[in-house]
């Protein structure tokens, strides 16, 4: 296919293009044993420690970028078809690709694919990413309404950071006495922060709640193999209701009492995705932790640029902001996007016909030398721009009119903190691997095992 030029000079792509190239069969299994597999088996809606582990003694998401580079070498950077029966599923190659494919979701590329309802009905039936249309357009509106995501700093930045303070007390106490501090101690902390954050302070103990969203989302990694829970889902759903209709002040529950709501909207289905998202985040969160204790140099810049600062006043702090960006995209909370497209299209100059699923592998786009110098580096650096992305293909929280509502919410919370651990203590990294500016980071990082000495 080529490409024209408009009257503005941009270019144009005409209307169709040649069917995207089909990989072999054994290059279609190669990427199903060592790309897709791991990432299903980590789990793709919430995570399985044991696996995780497992997939970081291997170092499993070197292995997908070595298998998807050599695919590219092997029949060029255009969209590739793999050789899955009764299913068109198509791989992007190119971080262009990656881009138009986002910035043109969710028409012809829709946010809700077959695997993806299979998933996500078990917690959240009418959620916005498993919608399409006016049914869509409606529960995005109620989202961003809520999460207000061009927003450096949410109108409830000020509770926010209460929370985190109050919650973070605790942790530093604990590491003070112990020296240490492990994923045992910052997981539950994490998510007390995160159920006041959304729900209120009479959350802040409910661990039987935020429990039985997990078996919920356990039920979600068999996506349609999984003949689903609906008891359980009606039960959950139904204590979701009630704390949401306290709409405690402060938390993210006001906000939602706040926000106008249609018939179609179903607001409270809106708000487990929040409480999932949320979950990977803390993950990332733990792994910036980690980037920072093994880069000495950024930790010294971190704790100059947090001196003189009023840490109880809600304000953003560019190198945390930065450091938790750069645990994204090296080691993404969500590896795969899906995509499915809604009528016939043409994408890097192959036509796609309509119900086409389009994968989407961020770890190969973020860790791609052949893009990136500094694929396997901390690179802090690449965010110094906080309203744009670094380079093609880079999308920590996805791209685009679909792009991740709550990213700034959650970066806030992340950020503020490692202010908090950060401000007044000098942390080490003592778990392996072993990480530092001397040699290049692993592909998987398991952050369930990381440990760091505080001092």
């Amino acid at each position: 296919m080529e490409n024209t030029r408009g009257a503005d000079g941009t270019a144009v792509q005409d209307a169709a293009g040649a069917a995207p190239t089909r990989a072999s069969v054994p290059d279609t299994l190669r990427v199903l044993a060592t790309a897709l597999a791991p990432v299903v088996a980590r789990g793709v809606i919430i995570r399985r420690p044991r696996v995780v582990a497992l997939a970081e003694r291997v170092d499993a998401d070197r292995r997908l970028v070595r298998t998807l580079a050599r695919l590219r070498e092997r029949y060029g950077p255009a969209p590739l078809r793999l050789a899955v029966p009764g299913r068109s599923v198509v791989l992007p190659l190119a971080p262009g690709d990656v881009d138009d494919v986002l910035a043109r979701s969710p028409e012809p590329f829709a946010t809700s694919t077959p695997e993806k309802r299979g998933a996500l009905t078990r917690f959240q039936p009418h959620n916005v990413l498993i919608s399409h249309g006016a049914a869509r357009a409606d529960r995005r509106r109620f989202t961003e309404a809520v999460l207000e995501p061009e927003r450096p700093l949410h109108h409830l930045a000020g509770p926010m950071v209460a929370v985190v303070r109050e919650e973070a007390a605790p942790l530093l106490a604990a590491a003070e006495r112990t020296g240490t501090v492990d994923w045992d101690a910052f997981g539950p902390a994490w998510m007390r922060i995160v159920r006041r954050v959304v729900l209120g302070d009479s959350a802040r103990d409910d661990t039987a709640f935020t429990d039985l969203l997990a078996q919920l989302r356990g039920a979600g990694n068999w996506s349609v193999l999984h003949p689903g829970a609906p008891r359980r889902r009606a039960e959950f759903l139904e204590q979701l209701r009630a704390r949401l209709a306290r709409a405690e002040r402060g938390s993210l529950a006001e906000a939602v009492a706040q926000t106008q709501a249609t018939a179609q909207t179903h607001p409270v289905e809106q708000v487990p995705q929040w409480l999932f998202a949320f979950d990977p985040a803390g993950l990332a969160t733990f792994r910036a932790l980690a980037l920072l204790a093994a880069h000495p140099l950024e930790q010294a810049a971190v704790r100059d640029d947090l001196a003189g600062r009023d840490l109880a006043a809600p304000q953003d702090v560019p190198g945390l902001r930065a450091a938790v960006l750069e645990s994204v995209r090296l080691w993404p909370t969500t590896p795969a996007i899906l995509r499915e497209t809604t009528t016939g299209t043409v994408l890097g100059g192959r036509t796609l016909p309509a119900r086409t699923l389009v994968l989407v592998l961020a770890s190969f786009f973020h860790r791609d030398s052949q893009h990136l110098p500094d694929a396997d580096r901390f690179a802090p650096r690449l965010w110094d721009d906080a309203t744009a992305l670094p380079a093609r293909g880079l999308v920590p929280f996805s791209a685009g009119p679909a792009i991740c509502p709550g990213r700034n919410v959650v970066l806030f919370v992340g950020s503020t903190l490692l202010a908090m651990l950060l401000e007044h203590h000098d942390v080490r990294l003592t778990s392996h691997p072993r990480l530092g500016p001397d040699r290049p980071l692993p592909g998987t990082l398991n952050p369930y095992g990381l440990r760091f000495a505080v001092s």
